[in-house]
Formats: structure tokens, C-alpha cells, sequence
């Protein structure tokens, strides 16, 4: 499949209550047809087994939200040599704009959990970038595919490293926290009374926590009790 082929399968499968609905939930984004995820990913599978998938990344339009989320998902379905895989990855990452095609990304980047290592120092290149979805890429990656025994202790000492640059990078570190405490709710508890996080996320992350139905009832009060004060 091309980027002419993908753009009208795109419009056959477009649905206008969707694509309402789905505006309302991803600011920033580029304009939207209204074709759900799942479709989206079959598209993506077709053409991550084709030979000219490097090709779609670099060259393929991306007028359409549709088309970006399609592509960050290539990157991840595509089989080839890990630098080539990365090589992609750092050309998307820059164009990212919204949460939900940052996520997606992360979410699908398979390599992560096949070469660990190494896509933990390709992503570390990030942290100083100043850029709110390169930040948040770091924080959602480490949450998909390193809340682990052996990594949870790096994971919570980058969350505390990376800067507050923008509200989806603090919203992705806060999902981060939340989802490391159902996970590791010791190790979480003391990164949490450390204090090293600016109040605005810390607070997120209780909330997400509080919201969460890995957390159990008897944790979600004293949770409650530690969310910090706005200050006069």
C-alpha cells in the first residue's frame, strides 16, 4: 500500500460522528477523517511487511492525523536492522504534535523490548531537548516498556530528571508515576516523598493513582491525604 492507496482507503472508512468526537479529545492535532485505530493498524501492518515502508515514512503525506498516526505506528511493526528502526524513529519524533500520535508511537515501539539498552541511550538524547513531545516520548516510552524489577529505580530517576517543559510532558511523567506505583508501590512511595517533583505533576500523578483501578481501595486515601496544597 502507497500514500495514494492509504489516503483512499482512509476516505472510505471515515466516520463524521467519529471524527467529532475524536477532535474534541486531541487538541493540536492535524485535521481528522474520523477512521478508528483498529483500521489504522491493519493499514499500518500492510505496510510495515512491504519493501518501500521507509519510503512511506519519509515521503508519504501527512496531511491528515490519520496519516501520522499511521506512520508512528509503522515504525513500530516494521522489521528491519535497529539503527534503521532508530534512524526512523529520531525523523518522526520532531513532527509529533499531539498526545495521541506521541502514544501511539510509544506505545508500538517494539524495539524497545527487544533491544533495551539500546533504545534506553537513544531516548536518553531527548532529555535535553527543551521540547514538550520529545519529553513526553521519554516519559511514555519508559512506562510502555521499562516499569520492570530491574529498571524501575532508572525509570523513576529519569522522571525526575526531565524537565517540566509544557503540560503533555508533565501529564506523560505523571502517567508514568501512577502507573510505576501499581506496579512498585514501595519504590514509587519513596521517589514520591523525595519531593523532587514540581507540584503540578506530582499532584496529577495522586489523582492518576486515585483514578486508577490497580491501586487499591485502602491505598487511596492515604494517597489523598498527600496531594500538596496550592500555595497562596
Amino acid at each position: 500500500m502507497n500514500e495514494i492507496e492509504l489516503r483512499q482507503q482512509l476516505l472510505l472508512f471515515q466516520e463524521e460522528s467519529y471524527r467529532e468526537f475524536t477532535s474534541s479529545l486531541i487538541p493540536r492535532s492535524k485535521p481528522l477523517l474520523g477512521v478508528r485505530v483498529p483500521i489504522l493498524r491493519k493499514f499500518a501492518k500492510e505496510i510495515a511487511k512491504g519493501e518501500d515502508w521507509i519510503s512511506f515514512l519519509e515521503e508519504g503525506t501527512e496531511e491528515y492525523w490519520e496519516e501520522m498516526t499511521v506512520k508512528a505506528l509503522v515504525i513500530g511493526y516494521a522489521k528491519a536492522d535497529l539503527e534503521v528502526i532508530l534512524d526512523q524513529a529520531a525523523k518522526f519524533i520532531p513532527k509529533i504534535a499531539d498526545w495521541s500520535v506521541n502514544d501511539s508511537f510509544c506505545s508500538n515501539f517494539r524495539a524497545a523490548r527487544e533491544y533495551p539498552k539500546r533504545v534506553w541511550e537513544f531516548l536518553m538524547q531527548y532529555m535535553d531537548s527543551g521540547q514538550e513531545f520529545p519529553l513526553r516520548v521519554i516519559a511514555v516510552m519508559l512506562m510502555n516498556h521499562y516499569l520492570t524489577e530491574n529498571a524501575i529505580d532508572s525509570v523513576l530517576e529519569v522522571y525526575r530528571q526531565i524537565p517540566p517543559v509544557g503540560y503533555y510532558t508533565q501529564m506523560g511523567v505523571a502517567w508514568g508515576i501512577a502507573t510505576a506505583y501499581a506496579k512498585f508501590p514501595k519504590q514509587t512511595m519513596a521517589f514520591l516523598k523525595e519531593d523532587y517533583l514540581d507540584d503540578f505533576t506530582y499532584n496529577k500523578a495522586i489523582t492518576k493513582m486515585l483514578e486508577s483501578y490497580r491501586v487499591p481501595l485502602a491505598e487511596k486515601e492515604m494517597l489523598r491525604g498527600m496531594k500538596r496544597k496550592k500555595k497562596k
